[in-house]
This record gives structure tokens, sequence and C-alpha cells, in this order.
């Protein structure tokens, strides 16, 4: 329990960390990286050099000093947070080493006005939110160790299969190199996958969706290719994946985590929106309502910018061909001649407002949102503008913490957990 007079401290420098929060955790990671350069082998190096896990890690800051005084409001971040840290292994005695970074650099930013009283107040407010972190990353541990085919830190996969889905998107049969048992999954979750790229002297790790349902023998995860495009290198896991994984090669992966998962209870439709690669937890949770027999109306609609880079859509397609309850649509923002020949898709350009309107019968029901950030913002504003309320849109950002409404404040902590990936 922290006490008034360190309540009130941390309150008050707030503000100034929104302002400098994104100079301040630039100064942290480049501290702490060059003195503990062994954190490499656990950070996404992408997005470091992008700027966006300073962005995000600033916004998470800044959110646990304006909740100081009430933090089991943070609970849904911190949730969130510990999965994506139980995946990549975080320990608890890595925390004292972010502390002291951090602490380090709020001083070297601010200069005089970081006194010994206000870096005091904000080692305690930080020593009292790495408990809560910790507490809960345990837990999540117990959990996934005690469940039958559960396992901690690494276990090797052989690769069964490696299928084409499309010219950049490629789907890994997973299955266990010890011939145990595999850990069940929720509808939506992700497993991080470990490797060792040639040449780099650092392990790296990725979150990737799990497209298929749970209960199967193998894991699926669907891997789109990240080639290097407006002066950005290539994604050096993906390529790594599509160019060099061969069936019969192993890889190591953490056992399943996230907490975007498909709300199995209730009635109302299910409706799921996605974008490019981002269909892959969804396509879980419609594989997972069909196999469980859901009575529930589904809606599947999916963005691509051609038949090319199209994946799974016969499988989709297959699904609602036998099941009545099953309605698919597509959009191509660009659909080739042959696209347009075969009748591919039911939409040329974006989703947009009108359209969705005229394929969805009313604005009830449970919409899950997973694709590129842009799409997603758009399909949340379009929803909230048809007054889908809040609370029945469920989104997945492939990427660090980012808010889809662009009017809220950061810090701003909603009412149900919004799972991102880091």
């Amino acid at each position: 329990m922290l006490d008034e007079k360190t309540l009130a401290i941390v309150k008050r420098t707030a503000p100034v960390l929104k302002e400098q929060g994104e100079v301040i955790t630039r100064r942290f990671y480049g501290r702490m990286f060059s003195r503990h350069p062994e954190l490499y082998n656990i950070f996404n190096r992408s997005n470091q050099r992008e700027g966006k896990q300073a962005r995000a890690l600033a916004d998470t800051v800044y959110a646990a000093a304006a909740h100081i005084d009430r933090l089991e409001d943070i609970l849904p971040v911190v949730e969130r947070v510990a999965h994506k840290h139980r995946a990549l292994g975080v320990r608890p005695e890595q925390y004292p080493i972010v502390g002291e970074n951090l602490l380090w650099a709020i001083g070297d930013v601010l200069g005089e006005a970081a006194t010994g009283e206000v870096l005091d107040a904000w080692k305690k407010a930080y020593d009292a939110i790495a408990r809560i972190f910790i507490g809960v990353e345990e837990r999540l541990v117990q959990e996934v160790n005690s469940q039958p085919g559960g396992w901690a830190g690494f276990r090797p996969f052989q690769v069964v299969r490696k299928v084409r889905e499309s010219e950049v998107i490629t789907s890994f049969y997973l299955k266990p190199a010890d011939g145990g048992p595999l850990a069940r999954f929720q509808p939506g979750q992700y497993v991080t996958v470990r490797v060792r790229i040639p040449g780099d002297p650092c392990t790296s790790m990725r979150h990737y969706s799990l497209s298929g349902a749970p209960g199967a023998e193998v894991y699926r995860i669907t891997v789109k290719r990240e080639d290097g495009i407006d002066g950005k290198p290539p994604g050096a896991v993906s390529t790594h994946l599509h160019r060099d994984i061969r069936e019969g090669d192993v890889l190591e992966l953490s056992a399943p985590a996230g907490d975007f998962t498909l709300k199995r209870e209730g009635s109302d439709p299910v409706i799921l929106l996605s974008g490019g690669v981002g269909l892959t937890p969804l396509v879980s949770m419609l594989r997972t309502l069909v196999e469980e027999g859901s009575n529930r109306e589904i809606t599947f609609i999916h963005a691509a910018v051609n038949g090319r880079v199209h994946a799974l859509g016969d499988e989709v397609s297959g699904l609602a061909a036998r099941n009545p309850r099953i309605r698919s649509f597509i959009c191509y923002e660009k659909p080739t001649e042959r696209d347009r020949k075969e009748g591919r898709f039911h939409k040329e350009g974006n989703i947009d407002g009108t359209w969705l309107r005229t394929v969805l019968p009313s604005n009830r029901g449970d919409f899950y949102l997973c694709g590129p950030f842009p799409f997603m913002k758009a399909m949340y504003r379009i929803l909230r503008e048809w007054g889908v309320d809040d609370l029945r849109i469920h989104y997945e950002v492939f990427g660090p913490t980012c808010h889809l409404d662009e009017s809220r404040e950061a810090g701003t902590i909603r009412g149900r957990r919004e799972p991102s990936r880091i």
C-alpha cells in the first residue's frame, strides 16, 4: 500500500511523463540494452527500431501513474501484458533491471525537477506495480503448467507440414517433438516461436496466432512473409520461416497465451471482421464454433488486396457452404482480372459503413476485429458510428499496445481486456 505522500507526488508528476514519456522510454531502452544486451533475446528489435515499443511503454507508464491511487483499474492492461511476458519467458528477477533503468531515464530527462523525493516516490510506485505484474505472471505460469499437455518455457515442435496458402502466407503444422500431449488453447490465442537466425547472435521471438481449432493433434500457425517496403527491412523471423524452415525441422514454442478469445456463451450473432493475415485467430474462432455445433448466426467478412494474397479462403468458404448459419463475404481492394472473371469477391475497394449495413441485418452481436492497424481503426469507427456497444467490440493488435479510438487519451483504461502483442 502506497502512502499518501507517495501517491500525491506520482499523481502530480504524471502529466510530465505524459509530455516526456517517449523521450524517457527511448533513453530507458538505450541504457538498459547497453548494460544488459542479453535482453535483446526477449525484445522485438523491429519494434525497437521503429519506435513502436517506446511509444507503447510511454503510454503504459503514464496509465499506471494516472491510476496509481486505484491500481485495480489497470488490471485489464496488466493481464494482457502478463500473457505476453509469460509467453516470452520474462522472469521476476528482470523487473529490478527494468526499474533501475527506468528511474535513471526519468531522472536524466527531467533533470532538476527529478528531486530525490520525486525519484523515491517513483521507485515505490514502480515496485508496487512490478509486484502486481509478477503476481499475475506467476498465476499464468501455474495455470499453463498444471493443465494436461502444458509446459514451462520453450518446447521443441517438429514441422510436420508446410502449406503455401497464398503468395505471401504459409501455414506450419507443428507437433511436439517429444511425442507428448498438446495443451488445449482458447480460439484466438497465440503461441510464441523462438528461433536463432543464422548470423544473428541473439534469439528472436514472435507471437503467431493459432489458426486451427482446439483439440487437434497439431498446432497450426499461418504466417505472412513481411517483405521490406517503404525503406523498412523485411521481417527477419517471417522470412526465415518461409525461406529456411522445411518439413521435419524443429521450432521452439512456448505454451498458448493471450486474452483475445472467443466468448462461447450467449446466443447473439458473431461477426468476424478480418484484414490480411489478421484472419488467422478468426478462422480459429470460426472452426471452433462449427466443431462445437454452435447455433449462433455467424458472419465472416474478410478484406485483402486481391486473391493472390488471400489465405485460407477455400477453408472459410467450405465451412460456410456446409453450414447454413455461416455467411461469408470477401472484399478485395485491387482485384485481379482472374478475381473478376471467377467472381471471387463480393465488394471491390474497402469496407465502408454503407456496405456493411447491407450485409449485416443489425448491429446486434459480438464483433471480433483483427488485421492491420489502419483497417481496425476504420472498422472500429464504423461500428461505433453504427451504435455498436464498445463492450461488444473485441480486437487484437499485432504489435505494441495501442487504442483504436484516437479520441481517447493515452493512459485511458477501458472496462474490458484489449489484447496486444509485442
